[in-house]
């Protein structure tokens, strides 16, 4: 018997060998394209069981209702992997859009709106970075209360009151095609280009993970922490000034209550996709994927005519489980 039992153990530690092999690899497949699975099982549900939902004018309406989180999301997700994040996007975008449509109304050149409107965004990016990076305030409150500044001053500005835009030079930019394809659609998805290749292929990208990674460590490995941070937030503001305005052109107004609740739809995105919360993880094939599901869901709901008030209870419970995963997996990781 003792013989058998020394016989039997050499195949069952291979059993077991084999066993931590499969769920290793299934934990690998998981991380790299769990959710991108997650999102085709979303969209082919939806698709078989909702009405119009796979229709080419749903799914273009679809890709047009995301494009101002998928731009923001481009930049919020080097503000995430090094470790920050920014909560004063949506009033930026607010701020930006009436600062563009006061300066079209009063020089009539679209051009000079547009370069007004990103350069306020601009403004309140470089305010956030000096005060996280260089002095040294969390990011939370900081953004937090720079979130209050712009919202107030896009109220200021206009007198709490929308300005309407005629020009049509100016509206262009967000109602125009090419292609059969809309602007903000192909800013969208240039954008997912252009900071792809720029946090994947370039050391300013590498160095944004180091330092969410371990800050100490990118310092020691010479990396300027504090002068990285900066840009991050000046080009964060910059591209949500910048969405602001293309949302502006979108609508044709100015609006000084635009972008309500858009930061928690950023990160959701984000953080739904696979960008760690506590900086060091994120690629922009996660922001696209988390963009794509947080807008299915959405045109899911607005297509079963889901009130309004129970919209506001799945897309906290979406972010709720957005964090949980996050949280899970730096468990895991540990």
């Amino acid at each position: 018997m003792s013989d058998d039992r020394l016989d039997s153990v050499p195949g069952e530690e291979s059993d077991a060998s084999a066993r931590f092999a499969r769920a290793n690899l299934f934990r690998q497949i998981w991380d790299s394209a769990g959710m991108l699975v997650m999102f085709v099982v979303l969209f082919a549900t939806c698709s078989v069981s909702i009405d119009h939902f796979f229709t080419a004018r749903n799914q273009e309406n679809t890709l047009l209702a995301i494009t101002t989180v998928g731009i923001i999301g481009c930049t919020m997700l080097f503000c995430m992997a090094a470790g920050d994040f920014d909560l004063s996007v949506g009033s930026v975008v607010a701020l930006s859009g009436v600062v563009a449509a006061l300066v079209l109304r009063e020089t009539h050149s679209p051009i000079l709106g547009v370069l007004a409107g990103v350069a306020a965004g601009g403004v309140i990016g470089l305010i956030n970075g000096i005060i996280i990076a260089q002095i040294g305030i969390n990011a939370l409150i900081a953004t937090l209360a720079t979130m209050q500044i712009a919202r107030g001053l896009a109220l200021i500005c206009c007198d709490g009151k929308s300005v309407g835009i005629s020009d049509q030079r100016f509206t262009a930019l967000g109602t125009a095609s090419l292609g059969g394809i809309e602007f903000p659609i192909w800013i969208m998805l240039g954008g997912f280009v252009f900071f792809g290749l720029l946090l994947h292929k370039t050391v300013f990208g590498r160095n944004t993970l180091a330092i969410g990674g371990n800050r100490e460590a990118a310092k020691l490995a010479g990396i300027s922490v504090t002068g990285t941070k900066i840009i991050i937030f000046m080009v964060q503001g910059l591209v949500a000034g910048f969405a602001g305005v293309i949302l502006t052109a979108q609508l044709s107004v100015g609006d000084p209550n635009a972008g309500l609740g858009l930061e928690l739809k950023v990160i959701s995105a984000c953080v739904l996709g696979g960008v760690s919360l506590t900086g060091g993880v994120g690629t922009i094939m996660a922001v696209i994927v988390g963009t794509l599901i947080m807008g299915t869901v959405q045109d899911a709901m607005d297509l079963k005519n889901i009130p309004s008030f129970y919209q506001y209870v799945i897309s906290g419970s979406i972010l709720l489980a957005a964090v949980l995963l996050d949280r899970l997996k730096q468990a895991r990781a540990r």
